[in-house]
């Protein structure tokens, strides 16, 4: 069973900001990468393969991309931990769309970032998403985050 989040301030979470933006950079590029091999092999395999396993029967050329892809892979899935351990909830990793649990007027909320943004500045209810995001107004930072 996963231990509940952390609870973060938005100071906490914006001084991760540009770890978790390096982190994000690499992830997306290791998922541009990985689709193009998958891509790929569809075209040397003339199908979308079931999975990447080896098989002793592959052409060198398609056991070699199959070696690269489970390789980048693990990598990716690596990168995901490491997000993890930041304290942060992955939320959708096309978009690099990641939450971390705050406070806002004493309740608990999620504090959300996507690659690309400098900082937090939104936040949303914990039984809502993406679309209810709210912006964290300079005055509401000084009452109400803690």
């Amino acid at each position: 069973m996963s231990e509940p989040p952390s609870i973060f301030t938005l100071e906490a979470v914006n001084a991760l900001v540009p770890r978790l933006r390096a982190i994000m950079q690499a992830q997306m590029e290791r998922r541009t990468h990985i689709e193009r091999s998958l891509d790929r092999l569809a075209e040397l395999l003339g199908r979308a393969p079931e999975d990447i396993q080896i098989d002793a029967r592959d052409p060198a050329s398609v056991r070699d991309l199959k070696r690269d892809l489970a390789a980048r892979i693990a990598a990716y899935r690596s990168g995901w931990r490491e997000v993890e351990k930041l304290g942060a909830v992955l939320k959708d990793a096309r978009m690099g769309l990641v939450d971390f649990q705050g406070r806002v007027d004493g309740k608990l909320v999620w504090l959300c970032w996507r690659y690309g943004e400098d900082a937090v500045t939104h936040y949303h209810a914990l039984d809502e998403g993406f679309a209810a995001r709210k912006p964290i107004e300079a005055a509401m930072r000084l009452r109400h985050l803690n």
